[in-house]
């Protein structure tokens, strides 16, 4: 993972600091958002977030992210100090056009598992060994993670990061998004 460059991003709630990476093996470019002295060796309030272009940008109703998203950066600018890191792994790693062929089928009964396996993936694609790299560029040991995903933890420790607190992050529970929720419970081990 390459550190790229940063910048100021003012939000709603807070000027973040905005730094860029570029994964060399994909090109992909991750996001990394800082607020406050994160580089002080004690454990940083910390979201790891998976892009969702659906849920984050165009607000859709079928899952939880955009809604996670928003309530990290509150809790973030709520605190003064922490860090999200945003990577680019659109529908829990298989992108944007098989996300869309795998709500096609949620719409035709399967469950947010089945979908992805109907399409030749596994339930969950995502890495979390990215992390590593940059949050070692931003100089962050320990984090008190927001999460619902007890997988996430697991592969960010055995990536060598240390998660030090889990904090739950149960937003936005709809009538569009309960069932794909509860797959996620019974399936896949989330919190919720």
């Amino acid at each position: 993972m390459d550190y790229v460059t940063s910048c100021r991003l003012p939000t709603p709630w807070a000027i973040f600091e905005l730094h860029a990476f570029l994964e060399p093996e994909t090109g992909k470019e991750h996001l990394a958002m800082t607020l406050g002295g994160v580089d002080d060796g004690q454990p940083v309030l910390a979201r790891i977030h998976s892009e969702c272009l659906t849920g984050d940008v165009m607000f859709s109703q079928r899952c939880d992210c955009g809604a996670q998203l928003e309530s990290s950066l509150r809790h973030i600018a709520a605190r003064g100090r922490g860090v999200l890191l945003y990577l680019r792994q659109e529908g829990r790693g298989i992108g944007l056009l098989n996300k869309l062929r795998a709500y096609r089928l949620q719409e035709q009964g399967v469950d947010t598992v089945e979908a992805n396996e109907r399409l030749g993936f596994p339930a969950d694609l995502r890495r979390y060994d990215l992390c590593v790299p940059m949050l070692a560029h931003l100089g962050i040991r320990q984090l008190r993670l927001m999460t619902n995903s007890p997988r996430k933890i697991e592969l960010l420790r055995a990536a060598g990061v240390d998660v030090v607190e889990r904090i739950p992050l149960i937003v936005n529970r709809n009538p569009f998004n309960a069932a794909y929720l509860d797959t996620k419970a019974a399936k896949l081990g989330h919190w919720l």
